[in-house]
This record gives structure tokens, C-alpha cells and sequence, in this order.
């Protein structure tokens, strides 16, 4: 029978999740979820205790955490410095056991300095318009003006109807191209076939659409997910945001 961490539910809906079994594979995602969104993807705030409560749980579970993530795996580990575990970065796309490696999950030829290029020049007459270059990908975010979601949204489609081989990946004020055939849950299965993560309980925490599907796919394994913010769920729990699910982990650590 599992404990329940005792935080404030954001709303009637879901209750919180119950403390972190030892046992448990525990998968995370980033943006919205370890760190608050920020105007910019490089904007975001990492602080010392973040990189000390990753250590601390990656050596509490033995080894079996990892963040997973639409970041690229590069921009990650810049971001979280000597962060030394899993990462599945650019939402499945690529593997990173450890800094230094970088292994790619799929078969699709991208031209990314051709699909970037692109993308700026589409989004050139609107400033406001964020180009995130990714590895595997671009993504184009209007967060700076959410009038320009309409614009943002038919300029995906139709760059996606000139690369029929990406897929459309919406998110929080967001839309992305990215390879298909992968993505968080796919991520997800793969590791809990690796050690250290095979044979415990996934666990996964996210706060967006991207993140739904992994929910779905921890909890089909006899697992759990959690919902960080508001917003319709697959996730049997709830916590606030960001801070609250800070306070979670450090609560399962004590």
C-alpha cells in the first residue's frame, strides 16, 4: 500500500500522487514539469537544488530515472550541467546513457539546416515568432503573441505537406515538426527494456499534450503518471506545478 504525499490539490479532479516507491522507474519531463516555461526555451531557470534533487533520486532509485523530453539532448545537458543520467531527448528521437553519447531512435532523413532555414523565412514578417532550430526538427512558438497561433498553426501544416516524412507535434503555445514513428511513449518502452529500469514501476511525470501518450503507456505497465498544471489528462494524479511536484520528489526522498 503506498503513502500519499500531502500537497494541495490544484483541483477536485485528481488527487496527488502517492511518494515514490523505491522500486519505481521514475521518467520526467522538463519544461513545465522540473523547471517553470519561460518566454524562451533558453531562458529557463536550473537552479543548484534541481541538479541536487536529480542526484539524489537517480542514487535513491538506483540508477533508474530519466528525463524525458522534446528538448534535443544536447540543449539538456547544457542546461543541467553535470547531470550524469538518461536522457531521451527531441521527443524520442534521439538517447543519451550518458554525457557524450548520442544514439538516434529513427530512420527518417532530415535536412535539418534546410528545414531551419525554412522556417525562418516563413517566420521572418512576424518577430515575435520564436524558430526553435532542433537536431531532428523545428519548432515555431508564438508564446510572445498568442494572436499568432492561427499563422503559426497553418505555417506548420503547410511546411508538414512539403515534408510528408516529419509529423505534427502541437504543445503549450506551440507547434513542432518532428520525425514520426517515435515519441515519449515510445521512449519510455524502450528504456523500461534496459537496465536499470526493467522489472520496476514506471512512473511519469509531464505537463503537456506531448507528454499524454507516456502517461498512457507508464500507466499500461502497471505504473502511474502524474499531471503537473491544469488541462484534461490520462494521468490518475495532479499536482499544481512545478514547485508542488519539486516538493513531491523531496517529500519520497526523506
Amino acid at each position: 500500500m503506498f503513502s500519499h504525499y500531502s500537497g494541495a490539490l490544484p483541483d477536485m479532479t485528481l488527487p496527488p500522487p502517492p511518494l515514490l516507491p523505491t522500486d519505481a522507474a521514475l521518467f520526467l519531463d522538463f519544461d513545465g514539469c522540473l523547471v517553470e516555461i519561460a518566454p524562451r526555451p533558453d531562458a529557463v531557470v536550473v537552479t543548484q537544488a534541481l541538479r541536487d534533487r536529480l542526484a539524489a533520486l537517480q542514487d535513491r532509485q538506483g540508477g533508474a530515472l530519466a528525463l524525458i523530453s522534446g528538448r534535443d539532448v544536447a540543449d539538456l545537458r547544457g542546461h543541467l550541467g553535470g547531470f550524469s543520467g538518461m536522457i531521451a531527448g527531441s521527443h524520442g528521437s534521439e538517447l543519451s546513457p550518458a554525457p557524450g553519447r548520442i544514439d538516434t531512435l529513427h530512420s527518417v532523413g532530415v535536412d535539418a539546416a534546410a528545414l531551419h532555414a525554412e522556417a525562418h523565412a516563413l517566420a521572418a514578417p512576424h518577430p515575435a515568432i520564436l524558430v526553435e532550430e532542433k537536431p531532428h526538427g523545428v519548432a515555431l512558438h508564438y508564446r510572445d503573441d498568442p494572436s499568432l497561433q492561427g499563422f503559426v498553426e497553418q505555417t506548420i501544416q503547410d511546411m508538414a505537406a512539403r515534408h510528408p516524412h516529419l509529423m505534427l507535434q502541437p504543445a503549450k503555445m506551440a507547434m513542432e515538426l518532428r520525425p514520426g514513428g517515435v515519441g515519449k511513449d515510445s521512449a519510455l518502452a524502450h528504456l523500461m527494456t534496459l537496465p536499470p529500469y526493467a522489472g520496476r514501476i514506471p512512473v511519469f511525470a509531464g505537463d503537456d499534450t506531448t507528454d499524454e501518450p507516456a502517461m498512457a503507456e507508464a500507466q499500461s505497465r502497471g505504473g502511474f503518471a502524474i499531471k503537473v498544471g491544469d488541462g484534461a489528462t490520462a494521468a490518475r494524479y495532479r499536482l499544481a506545478d512545478p514547485s508542488a511536484l519539486a516538493a513531491w520528489l523531496d517529500a519520497s526522498l526523506t
